[in-house]
């Protein structure tokens, strides 16, 4: 037999990724590491209620085992009601009184703060205070401050001839009332806000700006309220969903009274779900309050993202 001629096969060597690709690959493995436990917190505590949320108001459903699926029917009825739509209404008008009072005062604050004067960390401290404050104590709070005979709010107003006023049971100022302690507790935090921003502009364009002859007013209106833009649309945002999302202060207050004039979205569906135990229905109007907020949250990024393009653009 002849002898038997091997072949010898050459085989790739094997792929494997270069040290600048690895390194990069190690770097997001390392990052998704890390932000692997929040978002699993984050999916169970908040995605997944709120796909719950929609799947339950879909159901005929009193919080016991039995549940029947009645399609668009609780969505059908929630916009017939006249008592969602007046809590509609009562939560827009907190959002402009959050938007035009509470995020103009906190900025009115925080430039106070810069001002020349004399203990302004003393007040500072005192301006913060409310928001410190449990939402509970402040309820109560003001309501003995509104209390018709013996309040605080009704000595003050008889100094100047007016007479008292049950502020909490009579429909024409119950709503403003509890807007009123609303601005009191909420515009210290954009105070805050305001503060850090405007530590965070450059002396040198102030100084440049007074070389040129500039005032204190045209100084706050060209330079510094166009920097703090960015913040003025974080707390828009903020207000607007928290305006949305309120609850606590109104049913400590009023619980929704009188008749319904202070009634929010967030006390509706308190008093759905957990009062007359009409789970599904109470779960569409909670999740309409998770629509109004999403979308309003995602108009305000919208426009703040057009305004930015055409800002970059010559």
């Amino acid at each position: 037999m002849g002898n038997l001629q091997k072949t010898e096969y050459s085989y790739p060597a094997a792929t494997s990724l270069s040290p600048g690709r690895k390194k990069q690959f190690d770097k997001r493995l390392t990052i998704c590491l890390f932000l692997a436990p929040a978002l699993i917190v984050y999916c169970i505590y908040i995605l997944y209620p709120i796909f719950g949320t929609a799947q339950y108001s879909f159901y005929q459903w009193k919080g016991g085992a039995d549940k029947t699926f009645i399609g668009l029917q609780n969505y059908t009825v929630l916009f017939s009601d006249p008592v969602f739509w007046k809590a509609f209404l009562n939560n827009v008008k907190i959002i402009f009184t959050s938007v035009f009072l509470q995020i103009p005062l906190g900025l009115i604050m925080a430039l106070i703060l810069f001002a020349p004067i004399r203990g302004k960390r003393l007040f500072q401290t005192i301006y913060f205070m409310p928001f410190l404050m449990s939402t509970v104590a402040i309820g109560m709070l003001w309501i003995f401050m509104f209390d018709p005979l013996n309040g605080v709010v009704n000595r003050l107003i008889s100094l100047f001839g007016f007479e008292y006023v049950a502020w909490l049971s009579e429909e024409k100022t119950a709503m403003s009332a509890i807007l009123l302690v609303i601005v009191w507790q909420y515009a210290p935090f954009y105070m805050i806000l305001f503060k850090a921003a405007i530590v965070g502009i450059s002396e040198d364009l102030y100084e440049a700006a007074s070389i040129d002859g500039a005032s204190a007013f045209e100084r706050f209106w060209h330079i510094t309220l166009p920097l703090l833009l960015p913040t003025i649309v974080t707390s828009s945002t903020l207000a607007i969903v928290g305006s949305l999302k309120a609850f606590d202060i109104f049913y400590i207050m009023t619980g929704g009274g009188p008749n319904g004039s202070t009634e929010l979205l967030g006390t509706y569906m308190y008093k759905q779900a957990f009062i007359h135990f009409d789970m599904g229905y109470g779960s569409a109007v909670a999740f309409m309050m998770f629509l109004l907020a999403f979308i309003a949250a995602g108009v305000i990024q919208v426009m703040e993202a057009g305004r930015k393009k055409k800002g970059a653009m010559p």
